[in-house]
């Protein structure tokens, strides 16, 4: 049997009632050993305090900032809404006016309607007649149009050297054309090299050359500037990525009812 010393009795009288995993100090667990010292040197210096009221010492949970709130996303509909009274709004958005919440209710279940309460906060809180479930179902097709449609910016990235052969030249400017298409941002950028540095003359004049060949598709958002031993400009598309997601959407369509008549497999079948 171990002695026990003044901080282990301290321990076993503040921490009565409290199982290992019961005892929290902040937001982590704390392992009190019976016949010794706490292992946490926030749970000591509370011991060391025993008149003292920590708020952070909450048996068998963590306390939150907003405890007790209700957390719930949705609204309370029908027998769930319990204010004596609420102005109601008629299914098509005519005022009704301030009713009783048994009278709205009653309303309610004639119509075979739900009563909604769309705004909790107001005085008296206001409510409305709705068919929740097809409102609902309206509200998701919504957001996954909003998200099918939600334009994400993206910034592609090229690199070239000063002295670049024509044909990667050609290859590299293809796939410039190919994102300023697409709708999306290019970052080209010129990697000096050696004693290329002394002349960054020739990847200005680079940049100047692929801005002129590709300024049907994009535009200079940024003109050439020396960062270290590169020098960076960016091209910006002359459409919106909406408009060329639109219209990649619409020729693919277009694809797939032409080799649907001519009888071919499409690429969702």
């Amino acid at each position: 049997m171990c002695k026990r010393s003044p901080a282990s009795t301290r321990v076993d009288r503040h921490v009565a009632g409290f199982s290992v995993t019961d005892l929290t100090v902040g937001s982590r667990a704390v392992v009190v050993r019976r016949c010794g010292v706490a292992r946490s040197r926030s749970l000591r210096r509370l011991l060391a305090h025993p008149g003292r009221e920590g708020p952070f010492l909450v048996p068998g949970r963590h306390r939150t900032q907003h405890e007790g709130a209700d957390i719930s996303a949705e609204p309370r509909i029908n027998e769930r809404i319990r204010v004596p009274e609420v102005r109601l709004v008629g299914p098509n958005g005519e005022q009704v006016g301030i009713v009783r919440v048994e009278d709205a209710l009653r309303l309610a279940t004639e119509a075979d309607l739900d009563l909604v309460e769309v705004a909790p906060m107001a005085k008296p809180p206001v409510a409305k007649l709705m068919d929740y479930g097809k409102y609902k179902y309206e509200a998701a097709m919504k957001a996954r149009e909003a998200r099918k449609n939600q334009v994400n910016t993206v910034i592609k990235e090229i690199k070239l050297r000063p002295k670049i052969d024509p044909h990667d030249y050609g290859t590299k400017k293809g796939h410039v054309e190919r994102f300023l298409k697409a709708g999306d941002k290019v970052k080209v950028t010129i990697m000096f090299r050696g004693r290329e540095q002394s002349r960054p003359e020739l990847g200005f004049r680079l940049l100047q050359r692929l801005a002129e060949d590709v300024q049907e598709l994009g535009f200079v958002e940024s003109s050439p500037k020396q960062d270290g031993r590169n020098m960076i400009m960016v091209l910006g598309p002359t459409r919106k990525k909406a408009e060329a997601k639109a219209e990649d959407r619409r020729r693919r369509q277009a694809e797939e009812k032409a080799a649907r008549e001519q009888g071919e497999p499409t690429a969702a079948e």
